[in-house]
């Protein structure tokens, strides 16, 4: 059951009562990710995000780094390619001074320009760090090949020249033409009362009013099989590949999430049992769907010895190929589809995890799907729907990132690239 309501000024309210808790998660999902920003404005969603804990007009960065503490609570923040959230988990007794402070954040963040130049410095080191984390560095590799002149193609944090070039201007301009009452979503989960929900929306959020007009560029919907390549020396030789997936919102969402399991998203799936268990060319190899509005990502990773690269693409080259070929047996289809809905509600044991899961949908697709919908819609996907999705995502062309000791000599071309 969930508890929906929209303020006069158009912002969405969702939440799901647990009332064996003690505790309350709250959150503010906001429309703003790098999926929205233009080459100009790459990496303010990401910026601004940092400046919001930086100080408001009643509190330093300090006391709001207090105000949590002080009550035993988390707060934190995180932004996405397709939105920016800010949460926290509190006691219940403390509802009222979660939504408080977020939305002191939301509402009432100076955007100081002193310290506007320190957090310049911070997120300038947070992109270096993801030069030294080469995982990370061939992931914001592969949407670049994957998604070539489209806003998915562009990493969170922007670039480090971006990043050294904006002006404080350029920042407030974002934040107030994309933090605005109608593209915000207060998700809640957990012991709450629903007239003082209700209350408190109207008493912190229902004055927030906007001018600017909602301000988004189209959203990608093309890809290319594109390779990226980076010599670095490093132990590793890291690989990415990656198909055209499936759209959120899509019904071949789950046929999708199955055939994940049972091809690379678990320690049985194919990919770990040759690669890992029984050729031992890789420490880590792995799958995993990624859904956008417009469009959507089926994405393999490993990581190999620069020796094993070439055998490793090879292989999973293999594994498509047989997958395309001999389908997929009944079993093993049962047990992916079993462990779907097993990984599906352990995913949901907590409050912070029931929050994220119907703020995030009600944001990006205006509905949240209960439980029970969700394991009605796991239970009705047959075989030949997994099958049938295998056949549209594997039959395409595929792109590549790859990082490491000579990645640029690595054969790719099993996989129909060069």
């Amino acid at each position: 059951m969930f508890h929906e309501f929209t303020l006069p000024n158009g912002l969405r309210v969702i939440a799901q009562p647990i009332s064996h808790f003690r505790s309350v998660s709250v959150g503010l999902w906001i429309g703003a990710g790098s999926m929205y920003e233009v080459e100009q404005n790459n990496g303010l969603s990401h910026f601004v995000e940092h400046m919001l804990f930086k100080g408001t007009q009643s509190r330093s960065a300090r006391q709001i780094a207090q105000a949590m503490d002080a009550i035993g609570g988390q707060m934190n923040a995180f932004t996405a390619k397709e939105c920016t959230c800010y949460y926290a988990k509190v006691m219940d007794e403390y509802f009222e001074n979660a939504v408080d402070l977020l939305s002191d954040l939301l509402l009432h963040a100076t955007l100081d320009p002193v310290e506007f130049e320190k957090e310049r410095g911070v997120i300038l080191e947070e992109i270096a760090m993801v030069e030294d984390t080469p995982e990370d560095l061939v992931h914001d590799m592969l949407s670049a090949a994957h998604y070539q002149g489209q806003s998915l193609a562009r990493p969170i944090l922007g670039t480090a020249e971006q990043i050294r070039a904006v002006a404080p201007q350029a920042l407030a301009a974002f934040h107030a033409a994309h933090y605005r009452p109608d593209n915000t979503v207060l998700a809640v989960a957990g012991n709450y009362d629903l007239v003082q929900l209700e209350a408190l929306a109207q008493k912190y959020l229902g004055a927030w009013q906007s001018p600017h007009p909602a301000e988004k560029p189209p959203l990608p919907t093309g890809y290319t099989a594109a390779a990226l390549r980076r010599d670095k020396d490093i132990e590793q030789t890291h690989v990415c590949l990656s198909y055209p997936g499936v759209p959120q919102g899509s019904v071949d969402i789950y046929p999708l999430s199955i055939l994940n399991n049972l091809f690379g998203g678990g320690m049985s799936s194919r990919l770990f049992q040759k690669i890992r268990e029984e050729m031992g060319v890789a420490y880590s190899v792995y799958s995993y769907p990624t859904q956008f509005p417009g469009s959507g990502m089926f994405t393999i990773y490993a990581g190999t010895g620069p020796e094993n690269a070439a055998r490793v693409v090879a292989q999973i080259a293999q594994e498509v190929a047989l997958l395309l070929r001999e389908g997929v047996g009944q079993a093993e289809f049962a047990q992916a589809r079993d462990q779907l809905k097993g990984n599906y509600i352990l995913g949901l044991e907590s409050a912070s995890s029931r929050m994220s899961a119907i703020g995030r949908n009600k944001l990006l697709m205006d509905h949240a799907y209960s439980e029970e919908e969700v394991l009605e819609r796991i239970a009705v996907v047959t075989l030949q729907d997994v099958e049938r999705v295998a056949g549209q995502i594997f039959s395409q062309p595929c792109a590549a990132a790859l990082v490491g000791r000579n990645a640029t000599a690595v054969d790719i071309s099993p996989m129909g690239l060069v």
